[in-house]
């Protein structure tokens, strides 16, 4: 079991940062993924960022790249996104999300039937 509870969204000009964090408790051994995903009433939850437990390796959406950092902090098992420049099409509920070696589906990281564990979310609005 993973539980995720995320936490730092609030509203910014455009241009400015904010920095997400989610907190993950439980079995951290079993997790393979560490990803932020994002949606609104307009759009389907996307898959904003990821990270590889093992290598820590990480990917980044097109619209994102070179803007959003994920990082990870083993010893507060805690997850960011660090969201710099950030535009109104940024506006949106993040969600945290992990897969555990317990999933049942596969797909890429992308894809929000390839995690098994999310969060309930934080929201970030951007003005312009």
């Amino acid at each position: 079991q993973v539980r995720l509870v995320e936490s730092g969204g609030g509203s910014v000009q455009a241009g400015g940062s904010l920095r997400l964090s989610c907190a993950a408790s439980g079995d951290s051994a079993s997790r393979t993924r560490l990803a932020w995903f994002r949606q609104t009433p307009e759009k389907e939850r996307e898959g904003v960022a990821v990270l590889y437990t093992a290598s820590e390796l990480t990917d980044y959406a097109d619209s994102v790249k070179g803007r959003f950092t994920i990082s990870l902090d083993n010893a507060k098992n805690t997850v960011y996104l660090q969201m710099n420049y950030l535009k109104p099409e940024d506006a949106a509920m993040y969600y945290c999300a992990a897969r555990t070696t317990a999933a049942m589906s596969w797909g890429r990281w992308t894809d929000k039937n390839a995690y098994n564990y999310w969060g309930q979310g934080t929201q970030v609005t951007v003005s312009s």
